[in-house]
């Protein structure tokens, strides 16, 4: 007897689940119900448009650790589809994956496309039924079925599933959870996460453009730190060490409205004290040459020009610096106050952290552990990761596992 299995959302861990679910399973209808015009959207933008599939990592615990919200979770789910796996599923369609020095991995391609057209082939081999703008504004159990409330413009519509998994992604109004808080379900409240840092009103803003290959930034009311590229935007900061830190301090920052002080140390390998010393070393082996000019640690020569003058360096040569203007320049490059005011959001990397509680779904087959034959995988649920792949290797991971215990359901 053919059962029906409806995915509602068309992005990663949607319609993994529904391709992989129909691979599977003969006897089962899999409908995807997408609410917009597009699938794979994040998909399609993630990384600048070259998709970060996953992070290279063999290691469960050690990847675990990249999200701020779900670690325990994702760590019992990636036992049976980790990492490895995911470059394995792709490579048997015929898309290979390259890793880039800091672990992300992407197509060969370095084309977002690639994912998307291998995921839809599928999809079309195994006939998925997808509807795009078609939301859904209600969910409740009927007997033995689900009964699937739809809209396509004004047409409304009922449809009936012997299984459900939701996997719309995360949502920025904890309103919009309200038809899955009708099924019983507990909703850990949303706010944004992965975003940059605004400074309105910090003249480093000037200098928009220009990045620190590797800076330290920190928050010490948090005792959160991270390092790694940091570039200087026109309303702030942002790039990876940011977007990264954003994420584990995604509920702190909402908590004080965006509004705080971050730390920056552009040169990370020193400390205040030992670059103090290094500075007055310059006295001695650089003495006649001017501090303004060639930058002599690395920096970007306008980075270190900036520092300097707002140090209250002049045109004094090494020899010639007074201590005081030393000493606050060791303390600049190595503390640099940033008065945050506000937040923008990261597009390419929009996350949410919040969701569906996790203690209330299975990790090892992502079915309610309140409702029979109701599964959630991807960002629906309160899980989220740094950058690097992580997120995407959640939803892979996650539509997956769903996939293979509807397909296990239907054949009793």
């Amino acid at each position: 007897m053919e059962r029906t299995a409806v995915v509602i959302g068309g992005g990663a861990s949607g319609i993994f689940c529904a391709i992989n679910l129909a691979r599977e399973s003969e006897n089962v209808r899999v409908i995807v119900l997408e609410k917009s015009a597009r699938l794979l959207a994040k998909v399609s933008i993630s990384g600048g448009g070259r998709c970060n599939v996953t992070h290279d990592c063999s290691d469960i615990r050690d990847m675990a650790e990249a999200y701020p919200r779900g670690k325990h979770f994702v760590r019992k789910a990636f036992h049976t589809f980790f990492s490895p796996d995911t470059v394995d599923w792709f490579a048997s369609r015929g898309v290979k994956l390259k890793t880039e020095k800091d672990g992300r991995m992407f197509p060969v391609t370095d084309s977002s496309a690639t994912i998307i057209n291998c995921l839809l082939r599928e999809a079309d081999q195994f006939k998925v039924d997808i509807r795009i703008q078609t939301a859904v504004t209600g969910l409740r159990r009927r007997d033995e079925k689900w009964e699937i409330d739809t809209e396509r413009g004004h047409v409304k519509e009922k449809v009936e599933a012997d299984f459900v998994c939701v996997a719309t992604g995360g949502y920025p109004k904890a309103t919009q959870y309200d038809w899955l808080r009708e099924t019983g379900h507990s909703i850990v409240p949303p706010v944004p996460s992965l975003f940059t840092f605004n400074a309105p009103d910090d003249p480093i803003t000037k200098l928009m453009g220009i990045s620190a290959e590797k800076a330290e930034i920190r928050i010490p009311a948090w005792k959160i730190r991270e390092t790694g590229p940091v570039l200087i935007t026109h309303w702030g900061v942002s790039g990876p060490a940011v977007i990264r830190l954003s994420a584990w301090l995604a509920r702190d920052m909402h908590a004080c409205d965006y509004t705080t002080t971050v730390w920056i140390n552009w040169l990370p390998s020193y400390t205040e004290q030992s670059f103090r010393e290094t500075l007055h070393g310059y006295r001695n082996t650089h003495g006649s040459e001017s501090v303004i000019g060639k930058s002599p640690f690395g920096l970007a020569n306008r980075l270190w020009e900036y520092l300097a003058k707002k140090a209250g360096v002049e045109q004094e040569t090494w020899a010639r610096l007074p201590a005081a203007v030393q000493n606050k320049l060791a303390s600049l490059v190595t503390a640099y106050p940033l008065v945050i005011k506000g937040k923008t959001t990261f597009k390419e990397e929009f996350v949410t952290a919040g969701g569906i509680s996790t203690s209330e779904v299975n990790p090892d087959t992502m079915e309610s552990r309140l409702q029979p034959r109701l599964y959630f995988t991807g960002e629906v649920l309160d899980v989220d990761g740094i950058t690097g792949g992580y997120n995407f290797q959640h939803a892979w991971t996650s539509g997956m596992k769903a996939a293979r215990h509807i397909s296990l359901n239907t054949v009793s």
